[in-house]
């Protein structure tokens, strides 16, 4: 009886994980777009500490698009097998 609650317990937190991944993936592109559209504004901005928070924004978008790309990668990866 215990077996059986522990493996059900598991095979739903599996399922719940899984659920998560395409959601993580989707918050990732969105905060891509969402930061390039900021520097984009901020390095098109008068004052000078408006261009400087622009181009540190490079240390966010950097690993985000990474991240975009092993997406986007695996996708084609996906299709392609």
């Amino acid at each position: 009886m215990i077996s059986v609650i522990t493996t059900t317990a598991s095979t739903i937190g599996i399922a719940s994980v899984a659920g998560l991944v395409p959601l993580l993936g989707i918050a990732g592109v969105i905060t891509l777009l969402a930061t390039l559209f900021m520097k984009e504004l901020a390095i098109n901005g008068e004052h000078s500490r408006l261009r400087l928070f622009g181009r540190t924004l490079d240390v966010v978008i950097l690993p985000l698009f990474f991240v975009f790309s092993f997406i986007v990668a695996t996708k084609v990866w996906e299709i392609l097998s």
